[in-house]
């Protein structure tokens, strides 16, 4: 049953007002079953663009759930910030739709176990999450999640950064992240955590491919001796922006795959070329309300997190607003097992290093003063439970 609000549309709560959270309300204006109706913000509303101008915004959460709200878009962007929200929105019993994989590999094991919380398809993270469903609705059993990734430098310039930032309207963090590889070790993490798979090496391989099938010819060496279920990427200027799966099925069907022009197998090729981010929360959206089931979240026995990693040499006294997309921290995706003495990249902000950090370096919670926060809390009842 799709549970609708007062106007016969589903009343959506958005938590943020950047990039994502522009577009999806001006999309939402066009839907004949979505209507944004409240906007939780931390910025001064005044200082908002046109699209929030005919939309309920406010600074306070407890006016922004007094407005009969059935589901809550949170993308932020902000880890330690949005578990305080969703855990405040949980005393509701509202359900939570992200578009905030960072805020999923921190708290969003803790999270699932109190309330409704699904990443939302449109980012690759939930986007591997529906292919994945359609995949193996027709038996096939994946043994690859694959992400796409264009570009990577590891320590991108200031000024590099600041010249994307502005020429693509994003923010200088969320540019940066995406350059020196912390996004996609976050996105993949997740996927890892998600779908039940596993990473073949700390920071994934990464293998670079001009075409997919290039990719899986590269990839089945490493994966072909082990089993389980991977998640990775690959590095290609040539490839779109979309996700993929590398999967197999039973030796029976090959001969009908051969003649349907999947080829000759064993490893069949199952290719997302694209992404849309905000255009594609409402099917997220009016799944949730339709009780079909969350689409992708961290599982509430993750195996997989990442991990901040000095980018430069720290030293001891300095402070750090926030780690991911910094000049000063970038993320790896880790086995949890082995690394649970050091701290998650979403945890590292407002933090004083304790001493002397050598680029390289894996930073542990002996390493820097991080707040007491709920994001924290929430990450050490998780080590609790593995």
């Amino acid at each position: 049953m799709l549970y609708m609000g007062k106007s016969n549309k589903i009343n959506v709560g958005l938590v943020g007002t950047g990039f994502i959270a522009e577009g999806f309300v001006n999309l939402a204006k066009t839907l004949d079953d979505i209507e944004v109706i409240s906007v939780l913000t931390r910025r001064p509303v005044s200082s908002l663009g046109k699209a929030f101008s005919d939309v309920n915004v406010c600074n306070n959460i407890e006016n922004f759930l007094n407005h009969h709200i059935d589901c809550v878009v949170e993308c932020s962007g902000d880890p330690i910030y949005a578990t305080e929200v969703i855990g405040r929105i949980f005393e509701d019993d509202i359900p939570v739709i992200t578009m905030d994989a960072e805020l999923q590999i921190v708290s969003g094991s803790w999270l699932s176990q109190r309330g409704v919380i699904s990443e939302a398809e449109g980012d690759q993270p939930g986007s591997l999450a529906a292919l994945a469903e359609e995949v193996r609705s027709m038996g096939f059993q994946p043994v690859v999640y694959g992400n796409i990734k264009g570009f990577l430098n590891n320590k991108p310039t200031i000024q590099d950064m600041n010249l994307w930032s502005k020429k693509q309207g994003i923010s200088l963090d969320k540019v940066t992240s995406f350059t020196d590889g912390t996004k996609i070790q976050i996105e993949q993490a997740l996927v890892a955590n998600g779908l039940n798979a596993d990473i073949i090496k700390d920071g994934m391989l990464g293998l670079t491919a001009d075409t997919l099938e290039q990719g899986v010819s590269k990839m089945s060496k490493y994966i072909e001796s082990i089993d389980r279920q991977v998640s990775d990427y690959l590095l290609s200027p040539k490839l779109p922006a979309g996700v993929f799966i590398f999967a197999k099925h039973d030796v029976c069907q090959s001969r009908f795959l051969k003649y349907y022009k999947m080829g000759n197998g064993p490893w069949y090729i199952f290719l997302r070329p694209f992404h849309l981010c905000h255009l594609e929360i409402p099917k997220t959206i009016r799944r949730i309300m339709r009780g079909n089931g969350v689409l992708l979240n961290n599982s509430s026995i993750p195996t997989i997190q990442v991990y901040g990693i000095a980018k430069r040499d720290i030293a001891k006294g300095e402070k750090i607003d926030r780690a991911a997309g910094s000049f000063t921290i970038r993320g790896e995706a880790m086995p949890i097992k082995v690394n649970k003495d050091k701290v998650p990249i979403g945890l590292i902000a407002n933090a004083t290093f304790k001493r002397d950090i050598k680029e390289g370096e894996i930073i542990s919670f002996d390493d820097v003063k991080i707040p007491k926060s709920l994001a924290r809390t929430a990450w050490e009842d998780t080590l609790k439970c593995l």
